[in-house]
């Protein structure tokens, strides 16, 4: 079983940076793909995932160029940059682990476990 962990969310302007963080316990993070998804009405949308290595990133489009996902598999984190923030990437966020994972699943129903999520809000 395997406890996420998100922390970083907050209220920011336009055009402003957020780092968000996920820690996790209780498995081995190395086995797990991570991935960050957001939450909005009706949908919850794919928003960037990182191989098991950390060598393959995928991004969704409406964030490609501006969020960027890392992990430190010593410290069992998993990180989400995020610049460049419009009003519209307002939502919660979520991180969340697929066992044994490559990165490129895209569906949160791929995904094995889920945090709690934290909360962005971008103002304009």
């Amino acid at each position: 079983q395997v406890q996420l962990v998100e922390s970083g969310g907050g209220l920011v302007r336009a055009g402003g940076s957020l780092r968000l963080s996920c820690a996790a316990s209780g498995g081995t993070f190395s086995e797990y793909a991570m991935g960050w998804f957001r939450q909005t009405p009706g949908e919850r949308e794919f928003v960037a995932a990182i191989s098991r290595s950390g060598g393959t990133t995928n991004y969704g489009a409406s964030v490609k160029g501006r969020f960027t996902i890392s992990r430190d598999n010593a410290k069992n984190t998993v990180a989400l940059q995020m610049n460049s923030l419009k009003p519209e990437d307002t939502a919660v966020y979520y991180c969340a682990a697929d066992f044994f994972g490559s990165g490129w699943q895209f569906a949160p129903e791929e995904y094995d476990y889920w945090g709690q999520g934290t909360q962005v809000t971008v103002s304009s």
